[in-house]
């Protein structure tokens, strides 16, 4: 394509080669991919409601307790940590911690990280 063009993006982003299907959030995320890390987030998020029953956290040593016994406990569940691992290599760490409604969930930053190099 040759000239000058104007495209008015009322603010939104513009890319002009995206190949595929794409769906936008803060990032951009390929189909598919968006859902995959909705379902990780959704999972970690039950086990944090879960587990709260018994580790309160309204403190933030009390969050990281709850933190270390959830990534305990996804760690003791290869298959839920695999899907884990799949969201995370999809479409990074910080958007799965984003997902979270739940404080505990920031503590939960450096197993996922570590769980994404394996």
């Amino acid at each position: 394509m040759t000239g000058n063009r104007y495209i008015k993006t009322d603010g939104g982003n513009y890319n002009e080669r995206i190949e595929g299907d794409y769906v936008q959030a803060e990032t951009y995320y390929a189909a598919g991919q968006r859902q995959t890390l909705a379902a990780a987030a959704a999972e970690i998020q039950e086990l944090l409601e879960h587990l709260q029953q018994s580790y309160p956290a309204t403190t933030t040593t009390e969050q990281r307790i709850l933190a270390t016994e959830a990534a305990k406990r996804i760690e003791a569940d290869p298959q839920l940590k695999q899907r884990i691992i799949k969201a995370i290599k999809t479409g990074g760490v910080a958007a799965v911690v984003k997902l979270l409604d739940n404080p505990a969930g920031a503590f939960l930053e450096g197993a996922l990280e570590g769980w994404q190099a394996e």
